[in-house]
């Protein structure tokens, strides 16, 4: 064979891992024809591998695209992107999946890394998508941009469903694509000159818009980034951080029930944070993106405790309990009472920055909003809650039949499960590369989530099923 048919050979049975592609069922090796441009080349440089196989010499293909003529700009890249690790958490994942499944082309990998919903979408509620979006093609129905902050009636919807007898009005509530989205908005809200604090273990996210604002120092390994308050969370202390010893920060995220750990705070413990952080004058970001997983008294909101509208901010999402994980839209609560230092109301700021960033969420995901929330959607998305609570049941009993200390599953669709002394990557490669299930490191949450891994219920039940099948051949 020729050094070209080899190079062609070698890009081809490369180009999934190569250029990003994440395909569950059909991974096998394809031909990639790359558009042609003027402006974009590419550069294949072949170099022989030391490793001889039965085949004889494979070849390492590095593939790197380059503008043509070379040309740079005198633009500055933001220095603070250069402070992110690798990538994003779960991309990260998605390429060593893709990676798995391009050397074990014939494997059926299940995914409980990535917490995707896997459900259909409850009818009642797809329904009123697919009515709202059909109306578009009529002159009657037709709308073009809403209002920035979200329509008027599931506005004051969720504060009824949500926030009855709690104090929250319609005006407080902005209606947003999702709770992610809101994170970034609220950090362009709070800018670069402010200090953070994140549980430790959290949900990357916090951390990784920080960096981007340039709120922190520089990352260390074991340790985190600079300037960062990691108030760690561990069985020990019961996933709660010990206040005390937290240092003061202008901003607290927070996550009940927590993503990863699956905890979830008590009263009590809500109660000691929302004082700590009027004792310091610090503003919670309240993340009850999972709210409806509980099934306790445990408060779902953090407006139950008294005082928490002049320190707290509340995001949440339908991404968890209707399946809007694709459709996008979730919401973000800011009371009136919270002001700023100088006594400026904190809700001012941040509808500028909605107004200026964003044009609103989809006319069509707010009518599925409004279904969520009548009687009928509320039911179908119990019912959902309750598909993915009871595969939690089965991970959280398939982990501990197999004598590993696991936590959270309870108010969560997250089992953390603890490998002491063990790095959480390579936990991780080990269930991929024995069981062809992929999990979450948990040290991709923080420097307090090494040791662990996360599985997420997110799944049909036969996978799930399967998945703890495996499990048991690989830790009997």
């Amino acid at each position: 064979m020729s050094v070209m048919n080899q190079l062609l050979t070698s890009i081809s049975s490369s180009s999934s891992a190569l250029f990003g592609q994440d395909h569950l069922f059909d991974i096998r090796s394809k031909n990639v024809l790359l558009p042609a441009t003027k402006s974009w080349i590419c550069k294949c440089v072949v170099t022989p591998s030391v490793e001889k196989t039965g085949r004889g010499s494979s070849l390492s293909v590095i593939v790197a695209l380059s503008l043509a003529n070379s040309y740079k700009t005198k633009v500055s890249r933001n220095e603070n992107m250069g402070k992110l690790q690798a990538g994003y958490l779960f991309p990260e994942i998605a390429r060593r999946r893709a990676a798995h499944m391009l050397k074990y082309p014939d494997a059926q990998v299940i995914s409980l890394g990535i917490g995707d919903t896997t459900e259909p979408i409850p009818d009642v509620i797809a329904s009123a998508m697919a009515k709202r979006s059909n109306s578009l093609a009529t002159i009657e129905g037709y709308s073009g941009y809403g209002a920035e902050q979200g329509e008027k009636l599931l506005r004051a919807t969720i504060a009824s469903t949500f926030y009855a007898n709690l104090g929250i009005e319609e005006d407080e509530v902005f209606i947003s694509d999702g709770a992610k989205s809101d994170i970034s908005r609220l950090q362009v809200l709070f800018g670069s000159d402010v200090t953070i604090a994140v549980q430790d273990p959290s949900y990357p996210a916090y951390v990784d818009s920080g960096v981007i604002m340039g709120q922190t120092g520089q990352y260390q390994n074991n340790v985190g980034y600079g300037n960062i308050e990691y108030m760690k969370c561990t069985p020990e202390n019961g996933f709660f951080p010990d206040l005390s010893a937290v240092s003061r920060t202008d901003v607290i995220f927070f996550c009940s029930p927590n993503n990863p750990t699956g905890s979830a705070a008590s009263r009590d413990q809500l109660s000691q944070l929302v004082q700590f952080a009027k004792d310091n004058g610090t503003i919670i970001i309240y993340d009850s993106a999972y709210a409806l997983y509980m099934t306790d008294d445990t408060p779902k909101s953090i407006f139950e405790i008294p005082g928490a509208k002049e320190v707290a901010i509340e995001i949440s999402s339908f991404s968890k309990y209707a399946g809007f994980t694709g459709v996008r839209l979730g919401w973000t609560v800011v009371p009136r009472e919270l002001q700023f230092s100088d006594g400026f109301p904190v809700a001012k700021d941040f509808n500028r920055i909605v107004c200026t960033c964003f044009n609103g969420a989809s006319n069509i995901a707010q009518a599925g909003g409004l279904a969520c929330l009548s009687p009928e959607g509320l039911e179908a998305m119990q019912e959902v809650i309750g598909f993915y609570k009871e595969n939690t049941r089965i991970i959280v009993e398939t982990f501990q039949s197999l004598g590993f200390n696991v936590y959270g599953g309870k108010n969560a669709p997250y089992v953390w499960v603890h490998f002491p002394g063990q790095s959480s990557w390579d936990v991780f490669g080990e269930i991929l590369e024995k069981t062809h299930v992929v999990t979450t490191p948990g040290s991709g949450f923080g420097p307090g989530g090494e040791g662990f891994i996360r599985v997420s219920a997110f799944g049909h039940r036969a996978n799930v099923l399967e998945a703890c099948t495996r499990f048991k051949k690989l830790y009997k």
